[in-house]
């Protein structure tokens, strides 16, 4: 073999040799996008997850904060209603108060009145003896009055006629105005046993409370009626 065969040779191995390391490196490059190409994919997924996940807890965070601002709406609309309600019941009271308070302009009827009290009275506490509590502007109607309720009494309930004895410690008087924070009250009597155990407020006040607590649920219901028409 020659120089020249041997030159040949060598550069067919070089040229071989060449190729293959072509062929190898372009197989690198097409692997390495490849890799870089999925690698960008899952970077650009992840990142699209992280934008959903942040979207979602967002749009959670603003529907969380649209319900608990609904719900203070809804209860502040609740108080202003009550509020409402309120004012309303203690208007209708006060409004009572003030008519009761001439009550005792009729002369005729507030005596039958403070009679059928006494009466009433008696009745529920069935007792021997009683004391019994009125206003001073009241006594003389009261006095005149009493016989008369014992004798109802006792035909009622078939017993005999109770020992009735006025207090001369008496209730407040009618308030001297409207807006009035004193003491104060309306009419009727106030009954106790002799021993101050049992005692039965029978005034126009008491009644007017007793009446105002049974009828407030129905008063309530008229008024959220009302209210909301």
């Amino acid at each position: 073999m020659n120089d020249g065969d041997v030159s040949r040779q060598i550069q067919q191995m070089v040229r071989f040799i060449r190729q293959e390391a072509e062929e190898k490196a372009n197989e690198i490059s097409v692997s390495a996008e490849e890799e870089f190409n999925i690698q960008k994919l899952e970077i650009v997924e992840a990142e699209k997850r992280k934008i959903r996940q942040e979207y979602e807890r967002k749009g959670k965070q603003v529907e969380v904060r649209k319900k608990i601002e609904y719900s203070m709406q809804l209860n502040a609309s609740r108080i202003k209603v009550l509020q409402a309600q309120d004012d309303l019941v203690n208007s209708i009271k006060e409004s009572a108060r003030k008519e009761m308070l001439s009550l005792s302009n009729d002369k005729r009827g507030y005596r039958n009145l403070l009679k059928a009290l006494v009466v009433q009275s008696l009745v529920r506490l069935k007792e021997p003896a009683v004391l019994l509590r009125c206003r001073e502007m009241d006594r003389k109607v009261v006095e005149s009055v009493l016989e008369e309720a014992k004798k109802d009494y006792a035909d009622k309930l078939k017993v005999a006629t109770p020992k009735i004895t006025i207090d001369n410690v008496y209730l407040p008087p009618p308030p001297t105005n409207p807006d009035s924070h004193q003491p104060y009250c309306s009419g009727g009597v106030v009954l106790a046993s002799e021993d101050g155990k049992i005692v039965l407020e029978n005034t126009l006040d008491a009644r007017l409370d007793v009446a105002f607590r049974q009828k407030l649920p129905q008063i309530r219901r008229r008024l959220v009626g009302q209210l909301g028409a």
